[in-house]
């Protein structure tokens, strides 16, 4: 692939466990495809799952098929086409793993917040509501739950913001909320509620949606425009109400 776009495109293989940009964007397991710093391919598109989680086929599987061969080829040179055209805020707006199968309104969950309190489609209806999946292993997660708190505290009783641990200790992410001290809804992310939002394979990713519950925006990772991106997003979902 590389080899078609001349000497504009350069192939990199990163080690596991040793990948900067893998590490920004939360991925533990390989193999995952990147496009400059566009995340466009994660180990379940080609059909891996890890331990707990649900097997979904994904979308490059079986990776032997040669229409599963074609269809990530055909993805990979539409992102690196975009890329190099300078056009990387539309390459992460279409990338394939931005937009999770079915996810076009609020799920219909139920959970039981940190503080005890119950939480639900119901329970946040009527609100503009950011939905961030996150670790407490998670480096640039810290940083982005406390600019969502900065939102939060913005835009008041307009906004919701639901922060779901996964892959973490209880009792870590209960020190840490204590530590960020910051007006957000804390809770642990069940396997159940985290298929309902789709497949969810990097940290942190942040789901939005409107005060009507539909899907208004996807962002993966932590890159340099994300607060331009959801920020203004905000404004114009607040607008309407």
């Amino acid at each position: 692939m590389a080899r078609e776009f001349g000497d504009r495109v350069r192939f990199v293989s990163e080690n596991y466990g040793d990948s900067r940009l893998a590490k920004r964007f939360g991925v533990t397991r390989y193999p995952a495809i990147f496009v400059d710093d566009v995340l466009v391919a994660t180990p379940n598109d080609f059909g891996f799952y890890g331990k707990g989680e649900k097997e979904g086929g994904g979308r490059y599987a079986p990776l032997k098929s040669a229409a599963s061969h074609e269809r990530f080829r055909g993805d990979l040179h539409k992102m690196i086409e975009l890329v190099l055209a300078g056009r990387k805020t539309e390459a992460r707006a279409v990338a394939p793993e931005r937009r999770p199968a079915g996810l076009a309104a609020l799920p219909d969950f139920q959970l039981t917040g940190l503080d005890g309190k119950p939480i639900s489609r119901s329970t946040l209806a009527g609100k503009v509501v950011l939905v961030e999946v996150w670790a407490t292993w998670c480096p640039p997660c810290r940083s982005t739950l406390k600019w969502l708190g900065e939102l939060k505290r913005k835009h008041g009783d307009r906004l919701t913001v639901l922060a779901l641990a996964v892959e973490s200790d209880e009792k870590a992410v209960r020190k840490l909320t204590e530590e960020l001290g910051i007006p957000v809804t804390w809770a642990m992310g069940t396997p159940e509620v985290l298929r309902a939002f789709g497949d969810v394979s990097a940290v942190p990713t942040l789901f939005a949606f409107d005060a009507g519950g539909k899907a208004a925006g996807t962002f993966f990772g932590a890159p340099p425009e994300l607060h331009g991106q959801v920020e203004a997003l905000l404004e114009k979902l607040t607008r309407k109400r």
